[in-house]
């Protein structure tokens, strides 16, 4: 990622909170076994609550002697991430200079405590890139949530999507169908059947992918379905997914996807109208 990108991201999010629940560290790739506090010569185990670019809270055992050990260096204590970046070979791994700014009881116990940690500097790039890609995804899946990506050879490629052809799971039942059209808030796909058995259904639908190779199961309901010319065993159907549950690595997939077309060399060119020329219509 270019420097400007990186730039942009911490100008924009330096402020915002990431709390780092389960899916957020699948996302990130936090190695949370791997994390550390720093304090002089000594290492002490944490968890990462939360972060922004500015500071953290993380998550510390009290029976360590860290209370000590950080008065001792006037509270000034190193934070260690590391985070397996799939592109990259070794996980990634870094210190940040931080100041504790003190700590409360984390769910009453006396035992375990949250420390507010703030950062002294800027953070390093590899935490910049990998969190901004996060609150990127976050704001574009609602700000762009309606640009559409037409399933073609090329879509397919960039997206690193395994094949048009996957399974929708109508009411728990499968059935197969064909990817036609993918965005943020949903999906167009082909399938047989009759449009009042299918029409107003919960439903979920997998996507394989690859690089890194993972299933992502999105649920929502099926809202509307059209013909398909000249075929009268197949229908369009439009699944509009659940914005509540739309999992973040899907997020960003379709932002990673969409991200280059809109700051790339457009001209005056509306962003949907860029992802159209780029994307072609498949055909059924």
């Amino acid at each position: 990622m270019n420097t400007q990108k990186i730039s942009t991201y911490y100008d924009v999010f330096k402020s915002i909170d990431v709390t780092f629940s389960r899916e957020i560290n699948q996302a990130a790739g936090l190695v949370a076994n791997q994390i550390f506090l720093k304090c002089g010569s000594d290492f002490w185990p944490c968890v990462i609550y939360s972060s922004s670019f500015e500071g953290a809270k993380v998550v510390v055992s009290l029976k360590s002697g860290i209370l000590q050990k950080m008065d001792k260096a006037n509270n000034m204590v190193s934070l260690r991430f590391c985070f397996k970046v799939s592109e990259k070979g070794n996980p990634v791994t870094f210190f940040v200079n931080t100041k504790n700014m003190g700590h409360t009881p984390y769910n009453g116990s006396s035992d375990v405590a949250m420390f507010t940690l703030r950062f002294t500097q800027r953070p390093p790039d590899d935490l910049i890139e990998i969190m901004g890609r996060i609150l990127d995804a976050n704001v574009n899946s609602a700000k762009r949530k309606n640009e559409k990506i037409l399933m073609n050879a090329d879509a397919l490629r960039k997206l690193n999507i395994v094949s048009r052809e996957t399974a929708v799971f109508i009411q728990g039942v499968p059935r197969n169908c064909i990817l036609r059209e993918l965005s943020f808030s949903g999906a167009k796909i082909i399938m047989m059947g009759v449009a009042k058995f299918l029409v107003e259904k919960k439903a979920s639908i997998r996507l394989d992918f690859e690089d890194p190779r993972e299933s992502i199961l999105i649920e929502g309901n099926m809202e509307s379905s059209e013909m398909v010319e000249g075929r009268k065993d197949l229908i369009v159907v439009n699944m509009v997914f659940a914005e509540s549950t739309l999992p973040m690595a899907y997020k960003l997939r379709i932002n990673d996807y969409l991200s280059p077309i809109k700051t790339g060399n457009v001209g005056t060119e509306k962003p949907e109208e860029v992802v159209e020329k780029k994307s072609e219509e498949a055909s059924p």
